[in-house]
């Protein structure tokens, strides 16, 4: 039987039979390694042979390894017990909750009319009913008053599906515009469990907490937290037990919260660094957890808390029910997140990275040494309040300064602030005491700041989800807000084409200099019929060329330190 030639014998024929070589010629040199035009050559030869190719085939092709290679890398949060033990729950959590009787009986193609009806994509096994009304959700009268208190008169549509998932113990995916109302979504279920624990058996010091809630900033952990006390405290106003939640947060004196923790609690509320520490430090333990939310999930499941959350779900002892939230989560990381949930639900009801609807989007091109003159006029707009948006921390001092020398009534926040002095920041301007919050993106994901009337970017930031948080402090609670967003040569063509797509989508005026910009991905939709880049949700641009890929990329690229040490350690090179 004739021997089947090597790839490169074929090589160094296919470039000697140019040169006019004869069969032994091409053997004999075929023997030595191939040189850079040798191979030029059988690349060459190889693309004639394939015959032309479909550009848009390849690119999908491309896009595809690219999107399993991410799913590979993906790797479960679960604890390393369950990890070493190959543990999988294919139950969901049980749960003593069910809907209204007419609502069981309700057949799918009528719950089906009402999810269209209020544009309701819900995803999953056994779909609990949509609720209508918040009395129809049967929670305890404090609850109600709470709602009442607040002006809360019925569920929005994140709340009339998810709402009835998480009751009913689901593991759970929840994707919805800002101010949608997705913090009641989780805390409501958390808290019925704690009360139906503490009502069936009392905690005694040292025992719980029952529900865990993880936030990425102190700011929107202390809010929440505020928001859960306001749930308990009426609890006990109404002659129902005592819930006691702890504040697990960085900056602060945890003394208070952990003497609240020696009598037992039900809620813990924390951002991951410092929850991490405690957990170490045996102050707080998991072991009665069943219930964990991840609120703004993709922010918590990337490269910044991974791996803090990764080590916290390491100290969960059994199975909990898990809720992830976030406005801007794409298809493809909802499918990687739910593959480690247990028969998830997905809830959408607005497409995973979409602007608020509610909110008037307005671009305008602004010279750079222009901007901070600009900023008085673009202030007269409207009526305070009115929240500012900054890159960086020192463009943050400079305007606050400007404003302060200006007469507005200003003041700012930022990660170099102490926690007291932002804490006193966000107080002042939630109270109506400061007209203006010159802030970096730590106030742009979950605070929730009560009549904003406009949103000013003063630098457009990297990355088009970042301003999907931004301009979304705005137009909550079907209130319409302004966001002016200034740009210029520095802003990359990238995100100013997910910036063009993002404003076509809403139905907004597009500016000249946006149209102007050449567009590679217009009109390209892939064979599934998605649009953008699955990876991050941007409308102007596929995952092989996304920005946010390719920064996490570089960074998780090893250091030449690192790569001499894995050299000196193993002996090999990297």
């Amino acid at each position: 039987m004739s021997q089947i030639p090597s790839r490169e014998k074929v090589a160094h024929r296919a470039f000697y039979r140019l040169l006019g070589r004869n069969k032994d010629e091409e053997d004999e040199l075929a023997k030595r390694p191939r040189t850079l035009m040798e191979e030029k050559a059988a690349l060459i030869q190889e693309r004639e042979e394939a015959g032309p190719i479909d550009e848009e085939e390849e690119a999908m092709k491309e896009e595809a390894e690219i999107l399993r290679e991410l799913r590979v890398a993906v790797k479960p949060i679960i604890s390393a017990k369950e990890w070493a033990e190959g543990v999988v729950y294919t139950e969901p959590m049980p749960s003593t909750w069910k809907p209204p009787q007419f609502l069981l009986d309700m057949s799918e193609e009528d719950r089906e009319k009402i999810r269209r009806k209020f544009n309701i994509i819900a995803d999953g096994s056994n779909l609990p009913p949509p609720v209508l009304r918040f009395i129809d959700f049967k929670l305890p009268h404090p609850f109600l008053t709470v709602l009442k208190k607040r002006g809360i008169k019925k569920p929005t549509p994140i709340q009339m599906q998810a709402l009835s998932a998480g009751l009913s113990g689901r593991d759970l995916i929840g994707i919805a515009y800002t101010g949608s109302g997705k913090t009641l979504v989780f805390i409501v279920p958390a808290l019925i469990q704690a009360l139906e624990e503490e009502m069936r058996l009392p905690l005694v010091g040292g025992e719980g907490p029952f529900a865990l809630v993880l936030c990425p900033s102190r700011e929107l952990a202390r809010q929440t937290f505020e928001f859960a006390e306001e749930f308990t405290s009426t609890l006990v106003e109404e002659g129902y037990p005592e819930l006691r939640c702890v504040l697990c947060i960085g900056q602060i004196d945890m003394r208070e919260q952990l003497q609240k923790a020696r009598r037992g609690f039900h809620l813990v509320v924390a951002t991951p660094g410092r929850l991490l520490e405690m957990l170490k430090k045996n102050r707080i333990n998991l072991e009665m957890c069943k219930y964990v939310c991840l609120d703004e999930a993709d922010r918590m499941l990337d490269q910044t808390f991974e791996e803090d959350v990764r080590n916290i779900f390491t100290f969960f002892k059994g199975q909990r029910q898990t809720l992830l939230f976030s406005a801007t989560m794409p298809t493809k990381v909802q499918s990687f997140a739910a593959e480690w949930l247990v028969k998830p639900i997905i809830v959408n009801t607005g497409r995973a990275g979409a602007a608020n609807m509610d909110v008037i989007q307005e671009v305008e091109l602004v010279k750079q040494e222009a901007k901070t003159v600009y900023l008085l006029e673009c202030l007269q707009k409207t009526a305070p309040p009115v929240l500012i948006f900054c890159e960086n921390k020192a463009d943050v001092d400079t305007i606050h300064e400007y404003l302060l020398l200006k007469g507005v009534l200003a003041t700012a926040i930022h990660g170099d602030m102490n926690q007291e002095d932002r804490d006193a920041a966000i107080k002042a301007f939630k109270s109506g005491k400061k007209d203006v919050l010159v802030a970096t993106d730590i106030a742009s994901k979950g605070l929730d700041f009560p009549d904003i009337q406009h949103v000013i970017n003063y630098d457009m930031p990297h990355d088009i989800e970042n301003y999907i948080h931004r301009i979304g402090r705005t137009g909550r609670s079907n209130k319409t807000g302004v966001a002016t967003t200034f740009i210029n040569k520095t802003c990359s063509d990238s995100v100013l084409l997910d910036l063009k797509h993002l404003l076509i989508e809403a139905k907004q005026t597009v500016p000249p200099v946006l149209l102007s910009i050449p567009d590679p991905n217009e009109h390209r939709v892939a064979k599934d019929g998605s649009v953008g880049c699955a990876f991050c949700g941007g409308l102007g641009h596929r995952v092989a060329n996304c920005p946010k890929l390719e920064k996490q990329t570089l960074q998780n690229m090893p250091t030449q330190s690192e790569k001499e040490t894995f050299s000196a350690a193993s002996g090999k090179e990297w």
